[in-house]
């Protein structure tokens, strides 16, 4: 079984320089260092099947399930996209790929990530563009 974090800004360390001058309320991307968004946790053999695996996710619920479920089951190469919470108590949530011989499910998780995000920054630019519109036309 595979297990992967995924790594908000707001959790991770400020860098050590002697210049204060956010007082820690925000991160710059001078502040932090990211090789990759994703870092997969696995042991030696643990996946006996790239093409069908199940990874777990801490800290988040349905808002980031269905929506990637949604976004990787788009994708050609994927047989099956699943995701379950497995006690409402839990902030953990389980997704489950299933890929044909041609891609992995790492690869279709990662796919279906960069593709949620893209989808999120075109939401969110239109969202402020028509929001500035608005603002222009009533003289806000």
């Amino acid at each position: 079984m595979s297990k992967f974090e995924l790594h908000d800004r707001s959790t991770l360390p400020m860098n050590d320089s002697d210049d204060n001058s956010n007082n820690g309320d925000e991160l710059s991307d001078s502040d932090i260092e990211v090789n990759d968004i994703l870092n997969f946790h696995t042991e030696k053999g643990a996946i006996k099947d790239p093409q069908c695996v199940t990874f777990n996710i801490t800290g988040e619920d349905h808002t980031l399930g269905n929506a990637l479920r949604y976004m990787i089951i788009q994708n050609p190469e994927v047989d099956y996209c699943g995701y379950s919470i497995p006690h409402p108590s839990e902030d953990k949530l389980n997704i489950r790929i299933q890929t044909t011989e041609n891609t992995t499910a790492v690869d279709a998780m990662r796919k279906g990530l960069e593709d949620l995000k893209s989808l999120c920054a075109k939401v969110s630019e239109t969202f402020y563009k028509a929001n500035k519109d608005f603002d222009d036309i009533n003289n806000l």
